[in-house]
């Protein structure tokens, strides 16, 4: 991510399919693996809000924001 952009977290409910989610519930649990109990020891819903964050910087959400003609 862009770390040079000073940023705050809001906390928003968003839509999105449920196909997303499932994606990035699977692919977190892929990328983290079991511990030695066999549990999954990862927060997907951190996974979520970082992957929203990380999109909205590389798509420029602040530009799309700053466009009055997006709030109609």
């Amino acid at each position: 991510m862009d770390k040079s952009k000073e940023t705050i977290k809001v906390n928003v409910n968003v839509e999105i399919t449920p196909v997303s989610l499932q994606a990035i519930v699977e692919n977190t649990k892929v990328i983290a693996g079991k511990d030695q109990r066999g549990v999954y020891r990862v927060d997907t819903a951190d996974k979520v809000s970082e992957m929203i964050t990380k999109f909205l910087l590389e798509k420029d959400f602040e530009s799309f924001a700053l466009n009055i003609n997006n709030f109609k």
